[in-house]
C-alpha cells in the first residue's frame, strides 16, 4: 500500500476514537482544544499605568509646572476621578483615574517634599497608559479548536479568567517488543543477544506527546506468548505499539496473532525503510506493528503512528512540517517511497547531505541525522535538485 493511502486510512479511524473531557487549565499542557476559546472580558479590563509615575491631565502638566498630589493609587485599588490640575501618584498596573490622559514616569518629575511635584519633562496624551482591551478585546478568538496547547497558551487562557476547558482525552498506549535476542540496557548480554533500543526510543517519543505508556516489556518469540501479550494490551490501552515480529519469518508471530485474535487491515507498505508495517485492531485498541530494525521503527512511527495519535487527541493539523533543501548527493530509488537520513549543511544554500550508511539497522545514523528526506519511487536525484525533508527538531 502507498504510504499516503495508509496514513489516510489510519487517521480516519483514529479520529473516530476521539473522546472529549473537561480539565483544569493548569493541567492542560499538551492537550488539544476541542472547543474554541473566546475572551469573556477585555484585557486589560481597564486603562492602567504602564509604569511607576504620576497620572496627569496633560494640559496642566507642561514643563516646569507644579502640581499637587491628590491621591495615591497602588495596583489593586480603585481610584477616584482626578482633581483638575492635580497629579495622582500611580504604580505599574494600577487603574488610571478618570480624567487623566497620560502618566509621566517618576524620573521625569521632581518631588518637592510638600505634597507637590514639578514636571521636568511633559508627556503626550495617551503616553504610558495601557488602554482597556489593548491586549485582548472581549469576545475575540483566543485559540481555535484543534490547537494543541503549550505553556504559553495556558497563560493566555488564565489571563482571561478561563479555569477549565474541553480537550481531547489522551490515549493510553501499550508498548511491547518481541524477540528472544533482545536484552534490556543494563543487563549482561548473552551470546546472540542485542540491547533493545526500540522501546527506549518509542517510549520517549510517546512521552513527548504527553501520553500515558503501559510498558509490557519484551515478549518471547512464541505464538502463545505473543497472543497473550497482545490480548492483555488490548484490555489496558487505547492503542498498541509493538516492535518486531511483523515480517514473514517463522519466528515472526505478531501479524499472525493479530489476524487470529483481532483484525489486520494493513500489512506491507511501499516504503523504505519500513515495508513490514502492520495495522489493525486487538479488542477495541488500535494496533500498530512496527518493524524491529531501529530505523524502520522510527520512520514508521513518524509517518504513521504519530499522526494517528495526534488525531486521537483531537489535533486539526497533523501534517508533517516539511522543509525544502538542495540535494548534495545522487541517488536512484526503486519501487518504494524512500526516506533517507540527511544532514542539513550550514549556510544559505540549504544543502542536504545523505548519510553514507542508510541501512535500516544503523541506529547511530538516527542520532547523527538532522532529519529525513523523502524521494518518490522510480526517481533519480542529482546534486542541486530540490528535496523535501522533515527536520527532527520540528517534530521532537
Amino acid at each position: 500500500m502507498p504510504v499516503q493511502q495508509a496514513v489516510d486510512t489510519i487517521v480516519a479511524e483514529a479520529r473516530s476514537r476521539l473522546v472529549a473531557e473537561r480539565v483544569a487549565v493548569e493541567q492542560a499542557d499538551g492537550r488539544v482544544l476541542l472547543e474554541s476559546a473566546v475572551a469573556s472580558l477585555d484585557v486589560p479590563p481597564w486603562d492602567n499605568s504602564a509604569m511607576d509615575g504620576y497620572a496627569v491631565q496633560t494640559r496642566y502638566a507642561q514643563h516646569d509646572a507644579v502640581l499637587a498630589i491628590s491621591q495615591r493609587i497602588p495596583a489593586g485599588e480603585t481610584p477616584v476621578p482626578l482633581s483638575s490640575g492635580s497629579a495622582a501618584r500611580i504604580f505599574t498596573g494600577a487603574p488610571t483615574p478618570q480624567g487623566a490622559d497620560a502618566v509621566i514616569m517618576q524620573e521625569n518629575c521632581e518631588l518637592l517634599g510638600d505634597g507637590r511635584i514639578r514636571i521636568l519633562q511633559p508627556a503626550q496624551p495617551g503616553e504610558n497608559i495601557r488602554r482597556r482591551g489593548n491586549d485582548i478585546p472581549q469576545d475575540s478568538l483566543l485559540l481555535s479548536a484543534g490547537h494543541r496547547l503549550n505553556p504559553l497558551d495556558l497563560g493566555l487562557l488564565a489571563t482571561t479568567g478561563i479555569s477549565d476547558i474541553v480537550v481531547g482525552r489522551q490515549p493510553v498506549v501499550a508498548l511491547l517488543s518481541t524477540g528472544d535476542e533482545l536484552a534490556s540496557p543494563g543487563e549482561p548480554l548473552l551470546p546472540g543477544q542485542i540491547y533493545n533500543s526500540n522501546s527506549v526510543v518509542i517510549r520517549a517519543l510517546l512521552k513527548r506527546l504527553g501520553l500515558t505508556v503501559v510498558d509490557l516489556g519484551n515478549v518471547a518469540d512464541r505464538r502463545e506468548a505473543t497472543v497473550e501479550a497482545l490480548m492483555q494490551a488490548g484490555e489496558q490501552a487505547d492503542c498498541i505499539i509493538s516492535t518486531g515480529g511483523v515480517s514473514a519469518g517463522e519466528e515472526d508471530h505478531v501479524r499472525a496473532a493479530v489476524q487470529e485474535r483481532g483484525q489486520l487491515d494493513i500489512w506491507k507498505l511501499a516504503l523504505k525503510p519500513g515495508k513490514p508495517f502492520a495495522y489493525g485492531r486487538m479488542k477495541e485498541a488500535l494496533f500498530f506493528g512496527l518493524p524491529g530494525n531501529p530505523v524502520s521503527a522510527v520512520v514508521g512511527f513518524i509517518l504513521l503512528v504519530r499522526p494517528a495519535l495526534l488525531a486521537m487527541m483531537g489535533c486539526s493539523g497533523i501534517e508533517l512540517p516539511w522543509q525544502t533543501g538542495h540535494a548534495g548527493f545522487e541517488v536512484t530509488t526503486g519501487d518504494r517511497e524512500e526516506y533517507l537520513r540527511i544532514r542539513l549543511m550550514p549556510g544559505e544554500a540549504r544543502e542536504v547531505i545523505a548519510l553514507r550508511n542508510q541501512g535500516s539497522g544503523v541506529t547511530s545514523s538516527l542520532s547523527r541525522a538532522d532529519g529525513l528526506a523523502v524521494i518518490a519511487p522510480h526517481t533519480t536525484v542529482k546534486p542541486g535538485d530540490m528535496l523535501r525533508f522533515i527536520a527532527f527538531n520540528d517534530i521532537f
